[in-house]
């Protein structure tokens, strides 16, 4: 058995799960944490449990240490130059001619890596821009494409219920919805009824699919 907690490195993105071996770390507080060999500022967002190693789908992240204050004033460092860099991107992005939504940018916390975020309804050939970036940061560059359901999540919404959009609201990751779910709960298969604000099928969709399997 292993102790393990989750960890919030992007504010409201995916949970990461990480051994609390040699630290006992409660909920709500931050950590520096190591994903794929750089180091990431995180707030716990569970609080710590067993689980046994058997069971795991993947190999646990490693906690560096509980974040000092300095470690937070670094954090806080980073996410002012990544805005700043964010509007530089949107300015180059118009000299390179790239029909482009930036959503975000970060570092992570070493600052070995500047992340942008984007969306685009197509390809976007965008090598041009991520050299110059570099040749002005002097880091790892990393522009990432995102889909409709994710900018859904990033801006928010009313859905069709009245309540505000579950992807905003508390889901973490996206699971595969098809129309087969749809039909297995008998409801009218039209576009405006089954599909969400981002144009894609509805992710309560799945919520109850298992019992109508059944």
């Amino acid at each position: 058995m292993k102790n393990i907690v989750g960890v919030d490195c992007t504010e409201n993105g995916k949970i990461i799960y990480f051994s609390t071996e040699g630290f006992h770390i409660k909920k709500n507080v931050t950590v520096v944490v190591e994903i794929e060999n750089s180091l990431q500022f995180g707030k716990v967002v569970t609080e710590e449990h067993p689980i046994d190693e058997n069971n795991l789908q993947y190999k646990l992240g490693r906690i560096v240490r509980i974040a000092t204050k300095k470690d937070y004033l670094k954090y806080k460092a980073n996410e002012k130059d990544a805005q700043e860099a964010l509007k530089k991107c949107r300015k180059l992005a118009k000299k390179h001619q790239l029909n482009i939504n930036l959503l975000d940018a970060r570092y992570t916390f070493d600052r070995d890596q500047l992340i942008f975020r984007f969306f685009s309804e197509t390809r976007v050939d965008f090598r041009n821009l991520a050299k110059e970036l570099a040749s002005i940061y002097k880091v790892r560059i990393e522009l990432r494409q995102i889909g409709v359901r994710d900018k859904a999540k990033e801006i928010g919404g009313i859905g069709s219920c009245g309540q505000e959009l579950c992807c905003k609201r508390f889901l973490k990751d996206f699971d595969s919805v098809s129309i087969s779910m749809a039909k297995d709960q008998n409801l009218a298969l039209s576009p405006n009824k089954i599909n969400g604000c981002c144009g894609r099928l509805l992710c309560c969709l799945k919520y109850e699919n298992d019992v109508y399997k059944e």
